[in-house]
């Protein structure tokens, strides 16, 4: 795809008259809406198209030259480019087997925007308008060629891999990369990727990469699997940290886009304050310089100082203060010139404010504070409001007198301090030492502020207030701001990301499965809710007993006659209320053999979030003749056979892990724990045929409506034969089919059944059903479509990779028939022995990286789940109690959930014990597992010491022996 040229940027100019602006600062209606203080929205994704005139569109292309609808579409985005100039023009004409004559379109400026990732109704910086006539308005019988674009993405050949070299550091071939630079480069003075790469630590040809696959609105799960040679095999995390710290940048260059509008529109903007604003990479930054013009305000003591006119003596004094004179402009009468002390303080707060202002100056603050120690310290407020619990005083006693080294301090220690502050319990500041002023005024006295010729001691003196004042009334401030920002920005997102480790940890426990379950949801007065479902989910049995009223004896006979009944010897009770009383009389039971011949064995589980779904209207709609109490029962049951597929009908957040769910933000919080789940499901992998609406709504690239169109297809037609007939669904289209399709499984051996039972056609020359809600034209092709079973279509192969996977079976010599099976893992086996994996790769001309998933698809048994790998439940069949312990006793317990400051682990005791984040060492866990950090997550088996116990507050303190 051919990239637009690289503009040159103009110094700004001095002068702010309308004709001289740059066609950006040009308010316009859209532009004069926004305001400062307005909150951001994430934007909505709608698919928007470039209206074009009708009197210019290309001609419509015949059979013989029609292409795949995704390239269509990126050749109309490409024809919306501007024109090329003359010389451009002539330059394409001398290639006519590369070209195809189309006529002239206008550009589209919202297309151009979209293309260089910027919201739809901002001006764009680069797109300045051309002093001549634009060649894309010439007479319409002329016509320009253009070069053919090329595809990006498509479903029959695989992607490019990222090579990078030393004449091209941002790698090389990849196509596009230019147009996920443009949008740094159009609208600010500073470039996106290299500020993304700077801020994540990620290089710079995979961060370009990430912006273009945002852009063209990829999904995490898709990245992470099937481009990974683009993003040089980032996982999920790594991705939605980009993607956040992307979203802030973006949110920075909107704001930016408001303020100068609304400067421009009130006549007050300058050439030096455009660059001020074009040079800020953060919200502090742009506050700090935007803060003096907002609406409301009487001004700064420095522009009122410039209303005076004392602005040139501020410039003489740095420039060539021999001829300049302060007693000149003494002006007795004038309010603000009447002394000479008025005057030097006038210029005083100029200097100060262009100080303040400058880049190098702030640039050196913020590396010599980077040297110095600074430090967060917080103490009791002296005046606690009338309001303040006395407990939310205590809750914080070890931040009553506390001080810690910003660079030291722990991301749970920020969180606990602001909601200390939030609750006005605490009052918190920034101390930064003096030294750092004195070297401060030092450096700016004798380097970047030093007057260009002799001054007199007096000017001098006048220079050093100046930026003593600087320092202490406008760049100290902005420091301490900065720092806060920044120290509890970087703790939420840690926060936040701990939330989605714990998610994922606990939505990957490996499924109970071929197990009847008895599912317990404990209570007192209400008694205990009981539920048996089958190993397919289906509810067998529910009941209510009540074990905690006097009648648990009279209760045992029945509890046994259901579990005989249904052959259950699995139970499963609810953490919640009355918990380790219900685990108690069971585990009685189970003791004097009271259910004999069963063996019958307990778990327990996290209840958390059931009973908000039992009265959700999915809960309702599931299972409409069940009491909401009982649905709780069955949720709890269903959590252990398949916690994936249960977990998704509940909000993420009230799954209950992790911690300060509530200091953090919501909207960050939500949309990294939608994701997640997202990646969750679409690497797990549904079957389509037999899967529940609400699981193929985390699906990449589904949502609500698209899942229920699914639904309503397969109840209306019939099970799905193969992938293809995913594009037949209402509203899925390319793009969704693109993002869900290598995460749809369709199993073979349902569809031989479902043939065999039709009696009709043999499997693989079924013809498939169409869609009536289809238009004329799309029935009538597809009338004679037959679809066949595709084998490929039960693995993890991407449609796009099918013609790689049928040459490399003709490579091996194998065949569809003999996928997951040992005779095809054989053949894979020795030929990567032979050949090894980058011959294979180069030989069938993809990447290693698309070829690992080939294989792995290829010898994969049929059914396979990973998470078979992860550990399962503990199930018992003896309790202990918190008296039974002692310090020394080496335990085994399971991960109950992780925070920032330690983990807390489920020993059997009821309660759980806490290992300290001190105690967590890098020796100590699994080599086997691959760690992006040193925390464990909910589920993992761990052997720990008892260090201390703590009857009367219930607390256990633990070291980590090993990771199991």
């Amino acid at each position: 795809m051919t990239a637009l040229p690289r503009r040159v940027r103009k110094a700004p100019q001095p002068t702010v008259a309308d004709e001289d602006l740059p066609s950006f600062l040009k308010s316009s209606s859209e532009s004069e809406k926004e305001t400062y203080e307005d909150e951001w929205e994430p934007k909505k994704k709608t698919a928007t198209k470039a209206r074009v005139p009708k009197a210019s569109r290309a001609k419509k292309p015949t059979a013989a030259q029609k292409k795949p609808s995704v390239a269509r579409k990126r050749t109309k985005k490409e024809a919306s480019l501007p024109a090329p100039s003359t010389k451009e023009v002539s330059n394409l004409l001398q290639h006519p087997k590369e070209e195809e004559d189309v006529k002239p379109r206008v550009p589209s400026t919202k297309l151009l925007m979209k293309n260089a990732g910027v919201p739809q109704g901002e001006p764009s910086y680069g797109l300045q308008p051309a002093e001549g006539p634009s060649t894309s308005t010439a007479a319409p019988k002329r016509e320009v060629k253009v070069e053919e674009p090329e595809e990006d993405f498509t479903f029959t050949e695989p992607p490019l891999k990222k090579i990078k070299s030393a004449t091209c550091p941002q790698g090389n071939p990849v196509k596009c990369v230019a147009s996920a630079k443009v949008e740094g480069d159009l609208q600010m003075n500073w470039d996106i990727v290299q500020v993304l790469s700077q801020r994540t630590g990620i290089e710079e040809w995979v961060c370009a990469n990430i912006i273009r696959l945002f852009n063209d609105e990829n999904t995490i799960p898709f990245i992470a699997r099937y481009r990974k040679e683009l993003v040089n095999n980032l996982d999920g995390d790594a991705l939605r940290e980009i993607q956040q710290t992307l979203e802030d940048l973006r949110i920075v260059i909107k704001k930016v886009h408001g303020s100068i509008q609304k400067l421009k529109k009130e006549g007050k903007l300058s050439g030096s304050l455009l660059t001020a604003l074009l040079n800020c990479r953060t919200l502090e930054e742009l506050d700090h310089v935007y803060a003096p013009y907002k609406t409301g305000r009487k001004g700064t003591k420095a522009q009122r100082a410039r209303q005076l006119g004392l602005e040139p003596v501020a410039n003489l004094l740095i420039e060539n203060p021999r001829e300049l004179n302060v007693q000149s402009y003494v002006k007795p009468g004038v309010d603000g010139l009447s002394t000479i002390e008025e005057v030097e303080s006038g210029v005083q707060h100029i200097l100060a404010d262009m100080i303040a202002k400058d880049k190098e100056t702030l640039d050196f603050i913020r590396d010599l504070c980077q040297r110095k120690y600074i430090c967060l310290q917080s103490s009791l407020a002296k005046v606690t409001s009338k309001n303040v619990n006395e407990k939310d005083v205590s809750k914080f006693h070890l931040y009553q007198n506390f001080s810690c080294n910003i660079k030291n301090i722990q991301h749970h220690q920020i969180l606990a301090v602001n909601r200390g502050e939030n609750l006005k319990v605490l009052t918190v500041k920034i101390n930064i030492p003096d030294g750092v002023m004195n070297e401060f005024s030092r450096w700016c006295v004798n380097v970047r502020w030093r007057p260009k010729a002799y001054a007199k001691p007096e000017l001098m003196k006048l220079l050093r207030h100046s930026v003593e004042d600087s320092y202490k009334r406008l760049i100290c401030p902005l420091l301490c701001r900065e720092f806060r920002s920044k120290l509890t920005s970087d703790a939420e997102k840690e926060s936040v990301m701990m939330f989605g480790r714990n998610l994922r940890q606990l939505l990957l426990t490996s499924p109970v499965r071929g197990r009847t379950l008895m599912g317990v949801d404990p209570g007192y007065k209400h008694g205990c809710k009981l539920a048996i479902i089958s190993p397919t989910s289906q509810i067998l049995h529910t009941d209510i007993v009540y074990l905690h009223s006097g009648k648990g004896l009279s209760e045992a006979p029945k509890i046994r006659k259901i579990l005989l009944d249904y052959n259950c010897s699995t139970v499963v009770i609810g953490n919640g209320t009355a918990c380790r009383e219900t685990e108690a009389y069971f585990a009685d039971l189970i003791m004097r053999k009271y259910f004999t011949p069963l063996d019958v064995t307990y778990c327990i589980t996290s209840e958390a979030g059931a009973s908000i779904y039992s009265v959700s209207p999915e809960a309702c709609k599931e299972m409409p003749d069940l009491d909401p109490n009982l649905r709780s029962a069955v949720s709890i049951a269903r959590r252990v056979q398949d916690p994936l597929a249960e977990l998704v009908k509940i909000e993420p957040k009230h799954i209950g892990v992790g911690m300060y769910q509530h200091d953090v933000s919501q909207t960050l919080l939500k949309a990294t724990l939608d994701s997640v789940v997202e990646e969750c499901v679409s690497f797990v992998g549904v079957d389509i045929n037999i899967c529940s609406e609400i699981l193929l709504r985390h699906i990449a690239g589904l949502n609500a409506n698209r899942a229920k169109n699914i639904i309503e297809w397969r109840e209306k037609n019939g099970p799905f034969i193969n992938r293809e007939q995913l594009k037949d669904i209402k509203g899925l289209g390319p793009k969704s089919y693109q993002q869900c399709a290598g995460f749809i499984r369709i199993n073979q051996e349902y569809i031989k059944t479902f043939c065999s039972q039709r009696g009709a056609l043999e499997p693989g020359s079924q013809k498939g059903a169409t869609n009536e809600k289809q238009s004329k034209k799309k029935t009538k092709a597809g009338a004679n479509i037959i679809h066949r079973p595709n084998p490929l279509d039960q693995t993890c192969i991407h449609p796009e990779s099918y013609s790689i996977a049928m040459r490399f079976l003709t490579l091996i010599g194998g065949n569809l028939c003999d996928i997951g099976k040992p005779e095809m893992q054989q053949k894979v086996n020795a030929i990567i022995e032979r050949e090894g994996m980058e011959g294979i790769a180069q030989k069938l001309n993809t990447t290693g990286q698309t070829l690992q998933i080939i294989t792995d698809g290829l010898t994969q048994p049929e059914g396979f789940d990973f998470r078979t790998d992860f550990d399962k439940p503990d199930f018992k069949r003896s309790i202990v109690c918190l008296e039974d312990l002692r310090v020394g006793t080496v335990l085994t317990g399971r991960v109950e959930n992780a925070t920032l400051f330690g983990v807390f682990v489920d020993i059997g005791v009821g309660k759980a014990g806490l290992i300290p984040i001190r105690s967590i060492t890098e020796d100590k866990l699994s080599k086997a597992k691959k760690r992006r950090s040193l925390g464990l997550g909910p589920g993992e088996k761990v052997e720990v010491r008892v260090r201390e116990i703590d009857i009367p507050r219930s607390r256990i303190t633990l070291d980590l022996i090993r990771v199991l």
